[in-house]
């Protein structure tokens, strides 16, 4: 049985609670914390969480304010974002596909920026800058191209799915095609940045990041109740009232775009997205998309994935795309045994 709380405000609402799925959030932004403190304290010179915390509010020496808060710190912000962002993207794909597999690594949409960022590498030799911008196009112009694909008197689960598996087909071939045309060195930065790493980041990416996140998170959680009556199908969503293809088309490009922001930033860090959503789900117990569960998922994910490649390999010598890839692999493996023994694929 589920346990929910009706809690009235001075307004005379009343809102009920989630104790369960409260308490979940609680505890994962807990652990997202927990390893961002040890995170920022591993590295060539290891600073203890004790010290880290005291440097955080200012109390640290002059050297330990260098470490942490010019070098280690905009690193672990722009995990924290990355992850978020990819945690909300994948559960808003899911939700709206009804699909466990409906995720932006699936879809295509993180093989969209990397085409973006190809083509600035190999055909324009761009700048770092140049390489964010055309990451940001290459996934907002695929997610465009999936959606007018996918329409037919509406996007409707399967459908979506289906094309966006097609056009990440395509979408590959022409990021092979691209790294043929490469340099040695083309092809070096463009393999480094394909892998999807935190290594370098600094606060010239947090800025945009959280900036992107403070506008959609806000407009993606208040649209939550229609995206939870949507996966009781379309018919009875505009019988409550839901506008279904204006919030679907409005979500599907907050998701869009926060996944080719999160991409743009730290490159194509794979399954983030696909497993935050699921973990979420599994933990809170809850029925719907679980967004902000989600968010907080993929942020704790991502960080204490870059702790693991960095504590096990050293700083820096294992990507964080690298772990994220090895262990969303195996989860995806599973989740379609799982998915086939119930009958659904």
């Amino acid at each position: 049985m589920r346990t929910t709380r009706a809690i009235r405000t001075p307004g005379g609402l009343s809102v009920r609670l989630d104790v369960r799925a409260t308490v979940v959030i609680a505890l994962i932004l807990l652990a997202a914390l927990t390893a961002s403190v040890v995170l920022i304290g591993t590295g060539d010179f290891p600073i203890p969480a004790g010290d880290v915390l005291k440097t955080l509010v200012g109390n640290g020496n002059a050297g330990q304010e260098f470490i942490v808060n010019e070098l280690r710190l905009p690193r672990v912000l722009v995990g924290l974002l990355v992850g978020a962002s990819l945690g909300l993207g994948g559960a808003l794909f899911q939700a709206v596909s009804r699909n466990p597999l409906g995720s932006p690594d699936v879809l295509g949409l993180s093989q969209g920026a990397t085409a973006g960022a190809l083509t600035m590498i190999v055909l324009f030799s761009g700048s770092a800058a140049q390489i964010t911008l055309g990451a940001l196009v290459g996934g907002l112009v695929t997610g465009l191209a999936i959606y007018l694909l996918a329409w037919r008197q509406g996007v409707h689960g399967y459908r979506l799915v289906l094309v966006g598996i097609g056009v990440s087909a395509i979408v590959t071939a022409v990021n092979g095609y691209l790294l043929t045309r490469s340099t040695l060195t083309e092809a070096a930065q463009a393999v480094v940045w394909m892998t999807g790493s935190l290594s370098g980041r600094d606060w010239a990416q947090v800025w945009p990041l959280l900036w992107l996140c403070a506008v959609l998170v806000p407009l993606v959680l208040v649209n939550a109740r229609g995206l939870r009556m949507m996966e009781m199908g379309d018919d009875v969503s505009h019988a409550l009232g839901v506008r279904v293809e204006r919030v679907r088309l409005l979500l599907l490009v907050a998701a869009v775009l926060l996944t080719a922001a999160a991409t743009a930033a730290a490159g194509p860090v794979s399954f983030v997205a696909l497993t935050a959503p699921q973990l979420a789900r599994r933990l809170t117990r809850s029925p719907g998309p679980n967004l902000l569960p989600s968010l907080c998922m993929g942020a704790t994910l991502l960080v204490t994935a870059d702790w693991v490649s960095q504590k096990v390999f050293g700083a820096d010598q294992l990507p964080v795309g690298v772990v994220t890839g090895v262990l969303g692999g195996v989860y995806l493996l599973w989740l379609l045994v799982t998915e086939r023994r119930a009958g659904r694929i």
